[in-house]
């Protein structure tokens, strides 16, 4: 048996964050000692060491937990895990290799060829975690639509994005409630840029899918790499909850 102490040391997270994947069901101690102190064996290691990859993946914690209770093998699912860190590995191997390349290119005055600046920088690296979560019609659709823009037709669907992510971030700073008119306008405009998506569910119909969008408003608090995009966590809750709203009063 490892006490709390011994397994945050060793795996480099802390008790704080052990004590919370226990009370979220992702990382349950074995024993509880004296004093409330936690210990864990070997199998919760083997738990936690899969816990902490599908986090360094982008898996919020509610899907880790389900991943790691629903697995019947988990020999099978290490496995897994262990390819998608390789492919990632591979990935980032790959975008280090055209960084150096182009920094070679730019000390010793050489040409810069495009095809190898942009090598390991490919959005088809989210293809498996979006063919997981909404199906393969709706990577495969969104993928079509994605190469089948114009170069002025992809910076229009960028900066129309980024004015709304903005938008999210000033109400976020000043305080603004998520029931407010302001908010209830940016969650309006929100849910119109979601329809215009192709692949998402309600797509073509004006409005999208109401459990699509709260399910996504969830995941918006709840991976990281949603919450970057509006200022971070406390951003990202005002856009759920303003959302949830949204939904509410669409009904």
């Amino acid at each position: 048996m490892h006490s709390i102490q011994e397994v945050a040391r060793a795996s480099g997270t802390t008790s704080r964050t052990l004590r919370h994947y226990e009370a979220v069901g992702v990382l349950p101690a074995t024993e509880v000692g004296a004093g409330g102190t936690r210990y864990y064996d070997d199998d919760a290691l083997v738990r936690l060491q899969e816990a902490l990859v599908l986090r360094s993946l982008g898996m919020p914690l509610a899907e880790v937990r389900a991943v790691l209770d629903g697995e019947r093998d988990r020999l099978a699912a290490l496995r897994r895990h262990l390819a998608a860190l390789q492919t990632e590995q591979r990935r980032l191997t790959r975008m280090a290799a055209s960084v150096a390349r182009t920094i070679d290119t730019l000390e010793t005055g050489g040409p810069i060829v495009a095809e190898e600046m942009f090598d390991g920088f490919d959005h088809t690296q989210y293809q498996a975690e979006v063919e997981q979560r909404w199906g393969a019609d709706a990577y495969a659709t969104g993928d079509r639509w994605w190469r089948g823009m114009s170069d002025d037709e992809r910076r229009s669907w960028q900066e129309r994005t980024a004015a709304i992510a903005q938008a999210w971030a000033a109400l976020a700073a000043a305080g603004v409630a998520p029931d407010s008119d302001e908010a209830q306008d940016v969650a309006r405009r929100h849910a119109a840029w979601l329809a215009s998506i192709p692949g998402t569910p309600g797509y073509g119909t004006g409005a999208p899918d109401k459990g699509y969008v709260l399910g996504l408003a969830d995941m918006y608090v709840a991976d990281p790499r949603f919450a970057a995009n509006y200022g971070g966590e406390p951003g990202a809750t005002l856009v759920r909850d303003a959302l949830r709203v949204w939904v509410e009063r669409s009904a």
